[in-house]
């Protein structure tokens, strides 16, 4: 029997590694879906403290027939807080040299994870080549181990209060009672017998048999709301992506309940009205510009549009033109005055030769400090994380898909993708998509270019800044206002990491892995 015929494309991702085995997929003649379900098991091994497949993520696909789906496996919240002990959840402080931020652990931070379940689900509808292909990157990985470099490392010391809290992460991050540092291998061998279980039973063994049971068990006995119902339970959901026109392109993105995608697209639409075809990139207006419709898209937000995502009128009330008039307007009026978080999320971008174009986000929050036993996964700790519960810890609404800041995009030209992107970063992941796709849009920035210009973010009165704006004119013109400024020395995780895949218009592909997040891109067959 003939091989089949390899497919060419790019990929782009958080690690070389983990772009590398996405290209594997279509050398060996997989399409776009195969090679990023691939590169998202390996990013379990290769970008550990980033994700894990008891976290959650979305997939956004665009198939060579012209079909796009977002598939949703984010987390879930437990079904009952009936659980009759004080939840096993406590705070951690990680260090980032020049600021301590807290996060929440524990098996009572544990949301229904979805990620394994969303993976499999994909690759049942959209892959081509077998499972055991598909994980044979991050098998041989995790056994061989992997080489630990400096951004690796950076995230290690951040999280080491999560990855040395329990005697299994120990074993993984500090086998030999000092935290992994540059220079080491990282192995993962019981990752490796798990996967090796899972092509052999081809369902998702996190929530269904022995390993849910340990899970529940585990619960039970310390202070955790997961039940096997909650697992049993879990559906990845297949939802019509947040379609949006911006010029002569179309913008897909995360729809509700998510906020990450609306958010982009509100933006976006404000943007539209800024007459940025006058503006150069990076220039003091550029700059007034950007933080004003952040400013916009923060106050919107907290005026109800929360409310809106799940009553599901996003799109006829929050997205609607009334409303949008109402905000140009201030827009506008603010333009013609002239006035710190982690975020444990990677992403994947890949297109093929035959149109096929997904874009895939998924996170383990910081992660829980649980590993499942033999496995070498890590929980989540959605639970836990602030931005995900604006009610507060444990006022969770039971039985619920969470809302995420993620928003795998896509960007299609008279129907055909034109640029794929995403990022990590919590509630930067939003502002770093937008201006990325500004550049390109609005700039005609090529892919590199405009993920490597300089990002500001904006929110509660704080202006985060990376270098290569003018600062003296900034701050002379006041364009700040009463905002607290940070100027960043040097360009920074803080400001997501968006890893993106370009088509150009004569069919050429291009990509970029943000070096903020350790990025690398594979192009096969150009």
């Amino acid at each position: 029997m003939s091989s089949p015929k390899p497919n060419r494309g790019a990929i782009a991702a958080g690690h070389a590694l983990t772009a590398e085995a996405g290209a594997e997929m279509l050398r060996q003649g997989g399409n776009a879906f195969d090679a990023a379900i691939a590169a998202a098991f390996t990013a379990c091994v290769t970008e550990s403290s980033l994700t894990s497949l008891a976290g959650g993520g979305f997939l956004l696909a665009h198939t060579a027939t012209g079909e796009n789906r977002l598939f949703d496996f984010f987390c879930q919240t437990p079904k009952s807080k009936a659980i009759g002990r004080s939840p096993h959840f406590y705070p951690i402080h990680a260090n980032f040299g020049d600021t301590v931020q807290e996060f929440h652990i524990g098996l009572g931070s544990m949301a229904v994870p979805g990620a394994l379940a969303g993976l499999l689900h994909v690759h049942q509808k959209l892959g081509r080549l077998p499972l055991a292909t598909i994980v044979a990157p991050a098998q041989r990985w995790a056994t061989e181990g992997t080489l630990v470099d400096p951004f690796r490392a950076y995230c290690f010391q951040i999280l080491a209060p999560i990855l040395t809290a329990t005697a299994d992460a120990r074993a993984i991050y500090a086998p030999e009672g000092k935290l992994l540092a540059v220079g080491d291998r990282f192995y993962l061998s019981d990752f490796a017998a798990f996967l090796n279980d899972l092509v052999h039973d081809g369902t998702d063994l996190l929530c269904q048999g022995d390993l849910a049971k340990a899970i529940v068990q585990a619960c039970q006995a310390q202070g955790g709301y997961l039940g096997l119902g909650d697992l049993q339970a879990y559906r990845v959901i297949e939802r019509d992506p947040l379609a949006m026109p911006y010029g002569s392109a179309t913008l897909l993105t995360n729809p509700p309940p998510s906020s990450g995608g609306t958010l982009i697209a509100f933006a976006l639409q404000l943007l539209a009205q800024a007459s940025l075809a006058s503006v150069t990139p990076g220039s003091p207006r550029h700059v007034e510009i950007l933080r004003t419709v952040m400013n916009l898209t923060n106050r919107a937000r907290q005026q109800g549009y929360d409310e809106h995502l799940y009553r599901g009128d996003v799109a006829t009330e929050f997205l609607s033109p009334a409303h949008l008039r109402a905000y140009t307007e201030v827009l506008q009026q603010s333009l013609a005055q002239g006035a710190n978080k982690w975020g444990s999320t990677t992403h994947i971008s890949v297109v093929d030769g035959e149109g096929n174009a997904a874009s895939l986000t998924t996170s383990n929050g910081e992660g829980s400090a649980y590993i499942i036993p033999g496995t070498g996964i890590m929980m989540n700790n959605m639970l836990g994380e602030e931005d995900l519960n604006p009610q507060g810890f444990h006022q969770w609404p039971a039985d619920r898909r969470l809302s995420s800041m993620m928003a795998p995009t896509l960007v299609l030209q008279d129907g055909k993708p034109r640029l794929m992107l995403g990022s990590g970063g919590s509630n930067r992941i939003r502002t770093a998509i937008l201006q990325v796709v500004s550049n390109v849009l609005d700039f005609g920035m090529d892919i590199d270019a405009a993920v490597q210009a300089p990002r500001l973010h904006w929110e509660r009165g704080e202006l985060h800044l990376e270098p290569g704006y003018d600062r003296e004119t900034i701050e002379a013109q006041g364009i700040a206002g009463d905002d607290h400024c940070t100027w960043w020395q040097d360009q920074n995780m803080f400001f997501g990491g968006v890893h993106a895949v370009a088509v150009g218009a004569d069919g050429t592909v291009a990509g970029v892995g943000d070096w903020r997040r350790g990025g690398a891109w594979v192009v096969v067959g150009e």
